[in-house]
């Protein structure tokens, strides 16, 4: 059946809003332009063609974007049940059925429609990542991992070979986690994940030495821009165990072997004195410093990012803290700076570079947009 777009005049902007649309349907990122005026506009269009196959399409794809599941899946079938629909069309709102099922949480409902979108002809690439997604969601993560490795993408392979070396460990199954680690690292050398889960293992296996010996082969295999990740993920690593310990433990606690903050700060300081000079990694040294109460060498560690950029307000923000008892202040200025300083550490320190959505903890994948790899420190308010 031959099909139209249609033959009005288009609309001042209505080639942008037709752009989002189609960016709706590509999976890992949502749109970022104002999608509920590209529903109205694009609804418009349809009223007055209804046979334009690719609006319907597009249209459903904003209404998925903006989580009107329901709407998104109305229009699919209307398209589906189009008599003499060609096949093309039919596959593609096969495909869209799918992704609209999973965005929605009907995972069987889903992997139905991609098999039904296969043998119409859908591109066989494109429904084997939809299927990996879906085994991750279903938290087969081994099959998850195969899968993207199968397409040639080991950076979620990685990923997901590290979701199954943590099922592993929960399941006692120590040998197995590390292999599955290894294979991790082995796929993607830079999966900070990996390093990061090998670190936190490490030092809950009390063995300081390790974590200083992995440390150093993450910060040379990890990009540059996320070596933080490393510091940030075991820092919270060491916070959780410090509460842990704070309560009664079990004999079969994993927390009763973990390195003390001493011995971590000695392994650790040296690796990280040895890299090229780098605001965060001193940041973090600085860090553990003070857990250690070595405070003037963080002062020091502090000063010296603050060297490379001045507008680092988290370096400012701690010596701040470290200096405001050698200063004479009033009872009132005290409890003002107080409320201040408290609520400057509730800043979210990360953000995704892509979508610019912010966080107060690490992430591998953009909740939002669904990049990977895409966080990033707020080293400077405006970020």
């Amino acid at each position: 059946m031959a099909w139209k777009l249609f033959s009005r005049k288009k609309p001042s902007g209505f080639d942008k809003n037709l752009k989002a649309a189609r960016d709706a349907g590509g999976g890992e990122t949502l749109p970022v332009q104002d999608t509920r005026a590209a529903i109205e506009e694009l609804s418009q269009v349809v009223k007055n063609d209804p046979e334009a196959v690719e609006i319907y399409l597009a249209l459903g794809s904003l209404y998925r974007s903006q989580g009107e599941i329901e709407r998104a899946i109305q229009i699919r079938n209307s398209l589906i049940v189009r008599p003499g629909l060609e096949r093309e069309f039919k596959a593609r709102a096969l495909f869209e059925l799918g992704r609209d099922f999973r965005r929605g949480g009907f995972l069987d409902r889903a992997e139905k429609a991609f098999q039904e979108a296969r043998s119409y002809g859908q591109d066989p690439s494109v429904i084997h990542h939809e299927m990996a997604r879906l085994a991750a969601e279903r938290g087969a993560y081994e099959l998850a991992a195969e899968s993207y490795g199968q397409l040639g993408l080991p950076l979620p392979q990685a990923h997901y070979l590290v979701r199954l070396a943590m099922d592993f460990f929960e399941e006692g199954g120590d040998s197995q986690a590390h292999r599955a680690l290894r294979h991790a690292i082995r796929a993607y050398p830079g999966a900070v994940e990996a390093w990061l889960e090998q670190l936190n293992r490490s030092y809950m296996a009390g063995n300081a030495r390790k974590v200083a010996d992995i440390m150093r082969d993450a910060l040379n295999q990890v990009a540059p821009e996320l070596r933080f990740v490393l510091l940030e993920g075991l820092t919270q690593t060491l916070n959780k165990a410090k509460r842990e310990l704070g309560q009664p433990l079990g004999d079969d606690s994993p927390w009763t072997k973990v390195c003390s903050d001493e011995a971590i700060a000695e392994a650790l300081l040296p690796v990280l004195q040895g890299q090229e000079p780098d605001v965060l990694l001193l940041s973090y040294g600085a860090m553990f410093m003070l857990r250690v109460g070595d405070i003037e060498n963080a002062k020091i560690w502090l000063e010296k990012a603050l060297v490379l950029r001045p507008s680092f307000w988290l370096a400012r923000l701690e010596l701040f803290e470290l200096s405001k008892d050698d200063q004479t202040l009033t009872p009132f200025y005290k409890e003002q700076l107080s409320f201040f300083m408290s609520r400057a550490r509730e800043v979210r320190r990360f953000y995704c570079g892509r979508c610019g959505l912010k966080r107060d903890q690490i992430f591998f994948n953009c909740p939002r947009c669904r990049s990977w790899h895409s966080i990033a420190f707020r080293t400077d308010f405006s970020q």
